[in-house]
């Protein structure tokens, strides 16, 4: 570890002038080429293009089918839809998640019940699931938090044992594996987000995947406003005439997005392999800090990184990670904090009566995250920036 510096939040000089964000986009010429070509085609939207991501999508993570939408809250919408959710049903949600994973059950009218993470991992506990089934509950849905798959093994007997659907949401794994099978085949439905900050992007979008025609075949429908065919459907047929047969939503993703998509796709690999090399810099890093601890990863997966979490422990640093996080923003290091236990937010505290103590080790986790950067277009230099900034902070709060 370096000497103790003068933290740029005291007037010191910032490791960085430029501040690194802990994710980001990188988007080539082959991605321009794509999109600027669909810009020049007959269609932009509900064209060819939406099933050709879709196949594309399906291949790569191994299952029959694959439904684009317009965002990953709208990919776990019209999960929740698929399997029939709705009012009087609950579903089982881990605490360690964004908002969204909860904010689709209540979108159908029904209840999410958290359930607390491991210790370790922070992933998905599957006694706390166990403890959390009661005669409403309909579905689990598990999060691979950071990158690293949920026990998988264990979770699909709990729901076969019960008779659950179980959903992935696997925003932050595409690309990860569990026991040698891919991150997106592991689950009833599996959903992913192709935000930007996200392993690739289509600007803003959504997917999920199974190997279920029924449930596939009922989302294209639902992300259609519930109409049976799309527009360029009916133009083949040369027919004017549609019905909307279920009350539907407007998630449908466009044929621009999903020219990106698709080109961003065929690297996923590379830059999976990518996020896998930064984070080992890191583990060998902070192996010699003991108060930063980076989360563990289990032997029977391949994590994705999306992100890359640390925790600060309070007993060697002299000040709370309320402190720590401005003293690394103002060396130019984007941390982050994913994520405030979604039962202590204010809508579900005031609407459903969640609060602290409900799921005590999620808490505990919370108060000493931190996200940092990782993202495959980084630089060895932006790599060394990070761990020079947080020897740097450590020191100085020690």
């Amino acid at each position: 570890m370096k000497g103790t510096e003068r933290l740029a939040i005291h007037g010191g000089t910032p490791v960085r002038d430029t501040l690194l964000p802990y994710g980001r986009q990188w988007v080539d010429e082959d991605d321009i080429a794509a999109v600027a070509s669909t810009l020049r085609s007959e269609w932009l939207t509900t064209g060819p293009g939406v099933g050709e991501f879709e196949r594309a999508f399906a291949a790569a993570v191994g299952t029959r089918e694959a439904v684009a939408v317009s965002s990953g809250t709208a990919a776990l919408h019209a999960a929740m839809a698929a399997l029939g959710i709705g009012p009087g049903d609950e579903v089982i949600v881990p605490s360690m998640t964004f908002a969204a994973t909860a904010n689709c059950v209540v979108f159908c009218g029904a209840r999410p019940v958290f359930a607390d993470v491991t210790p370790d991992t922070l992933l998905l506990d599957p006694d706390q699931v166990e403890k959390a089934i009661s005669p409403s509950t309909k579905a689990i849905i598990a999060v691979d938090y950071a990158g690293q798959a949920c026990e998988y093994s264990r979770l699909s007997g709990i729901a076969r044992e019960h008779g659950l659907s179980l959903v992935d949401d696997a925003c932050h794994a595409l690309g990860g594996t569990y026991r040698g099978k891919p991150v997106g085949s592991l689950a009833d439905l599996n959903t992913f987000s192709l935000h930007p900050v996200k392993h690739i992007t289509s600007g803003e979008g959504g997917m999920i995947t199974t190997d279920d025609a029924s449930l596939a075949a009922g989302m294209r429908v639902f992300r259609n406003h519930g109409i049976t065919t799309d527009h360029r459907q009916r133009q083949e047929q040369r027919s004017w005439f549609y019905e909307m047969v279920t009350l539907g939503y407007n998630y449908r993703l466009t044929d621009i997005q999903c020219a990106l998509g698709r080109s961003q796709l065929a690297k996923l690999t590379s830059w999976v392999k990518r996020r896998l090399e930064i984070a080992h810099r890191y583990n060998e890093a902070f192996a010699g800090i003991p108060a930063v601890t980076p989360l563990p990863v289990r032997d029977d997966v391949t994590h994705a990184y999306h992100l890359y979490v640390v925790r600060i422990d309070p007993g060697l640093v002299k000040a709370p990670r309320s402190a720590v996080f401005p003293a690394l923003r103002a060396e130019g290091i984007g941390v982050n904090v994913h994520y405030i236990p979604v039962h202590l937010h204010p809508f579900y505290r005031n609407g459903y009566g969640t609060g602290p103590g409900m799921c005590p080790v999620a808490e505990a986790a919370y108060e000493q995250i931190l996200s940092l950067p990782i993202f495959p277009a980084m630089k060895e230099q932006d790599i060394g920036d990070v761990i020079h900034a947080v020897e740097k902070v450590v020191a100085a709060f020690s």
